[in-house]
């Protein structure tokens, strides 16, 4: 495997992008170890070289759990002949990939939902596999989750902390089977997150529609997408939900939507959603909303629409996803109780709809308001309050 050669460093190595093929780094002070890129954006260490007089060719480990320092050593060793060549086999005990493949999998398939089982692939096939997949579980120390998991977060913290969820998940399981006596990843702090609790106002809400109707009028083919956005904001449902729904989830004044994060549920239309869908070309293909160019395919997730209409429109703070905020934001604010928000959402766990429960406090606060004024106006003898009591 051609490639330049350089001082490696671990900060260097982090700097490495994949390309559409692997590729090869190698180091200028040990000779035959260098770094493999792989067009994932796996980098492992590897050592080619000869060993009384055999060529070898041996993968050192991943670059997310060593240093440079550590790949050096090891590489000195393959060359003098020193380490065994099973060892990276470990202890003989489980590896990772064979306690995932057939332990793990099949329990996590049976009681999750279908987009849940291909989110946690594509963690797997991503981040986990390439990095513990050929360690024995009892190999795994809670520094090699560190050092994969701070590597992760310089490019991908709120990606990080969801791969670290499903890694807990796996080495929880390996403890309660016996295969390992403590579970490393326990007691890893995520990278802190923003709280995400933007809403929109009646006076966005309203802006974002009328820029949604100039744009259609500029081009009718944008009426797909704005009708997309509009969904959202009526139903609270994820992007998902409502990119992939099918004709057949559709019934009448509701959704029977078959794979939602949470399992299957049932989303309630109001008219105004139901004419939406109404407006809809019933074409051969199964979704309501498909690709122009592929109607066998939903419509690709990249909504270009949504982009030029926030911007249009002053919101560029606003995510996608704050539509599904503003529902519920909406709904507590009118008296909507947060159990029935939950249900609206399809929350699985209640402690995420009570993000929401300020948005009640406020209503709360104006009626306390409103009361304590008429309560003060009696206690002066059914006169009206002073003006200036409002506080």
């Amino acid at each position: 495997m051609k490639g330049r050669k350089v001082r490696l460093t671990d900060a260097g190595i982090g700097k490495l992008k994949p390309r559409t093929t692997e590729y090869a780094v190698w180091d200028s002070e040990v000779p035959g170890l260098g770094v493999r890129v792989r067009p994932s954006g796996h980098r492992s260490f590897v050592w080619h070289g000869r060993v009384q007089g055999e060529p070898v060719r041996r993968t050192v480990g991943p670059a997310a759990l060593m240093t440079v320092e550590d790949a050096r050593k090891r590489a000195l060793a393959l060359r003098l002949g020193t380490v065994p060549r099973k060892a990276e086999e470990g202890s003989g005990a489980l590896l990772f990939r064979d306690f995932v493949q057939n332990e793990w999998r099949p329990a996590y398939r049976r009681r999750c939902a279908p987009s849940s089982c291909r989110f946690a692939n594509r963690v797997l096939e991503r981040q986990l596999i390439p990095a513990f997949g050929r360690l024995p579980l009892d190999a795994i120390r809670r520094t090699d989750v560190e050092r994969w998991f701070d590597t992760y977060s310089r490019t991908a913290p709120g990606g990080a902390n969801k791969a670290l969820e499903i890694l807990g998940q796996i080495m929880n399981a390996a403890l309660a089977a016996g295969h390992v006596r403590t579970a490393p990843v326990k007691g890893i702090a995520k990278n802190p997150r923003p709280k995400l609790t933007r809403f929109l106002s009646a006076e966005e809400i309203e802006r974002l529609h009328r820029v949604l109707d100039r744009l259609v009028d500029e081009w009718p083919s944008r009426r797909q997408q704005a009708d997309i956005v509009r969904l959202l904001l009526l139903t609270g449902c994820r992007k998902d939900e409502i990119l992939k729904l099918r004709w057949s989830e559709v019934d009448g004044d509701r959704l029977n939507l078959a794979d939602t994060k949470t399992g299957p549920r049932t989303v309630w239309l109001s008219q105004a959603a139901q004419t939406i869908l109404a407006r809809q070309p019933r074409a051969t293909s199964p979704y309501v909303f498909p690709s122009p160019r592929h109607p066998d395919k939903p419509l690709s997730p990249t909504l270009h629409l949504w982009h030029r209409a926030r911007k249009e429109a002053g919101l560029d703070d606003v995510r996608l996803h704050d539509l599904r905020h503003t529902v519920a934001s909406q709904a507590v604010a009118r008296g909507v109780p947060l159990s029935t928000v939950a249900r609206m959402l399809g929350h699985a766990d209640p402690v995420m709809t009570l993000r929401y429960a300020h948005v009640g406090d406020r209503d709360l606060q104006a009626a306390a308001e409103r009361i304590g004024k008429s309560i003060r106006a009696a206690m002066a003898g059914g006169g009206e309050a002073p003006a200036e009591a409002s506080s």
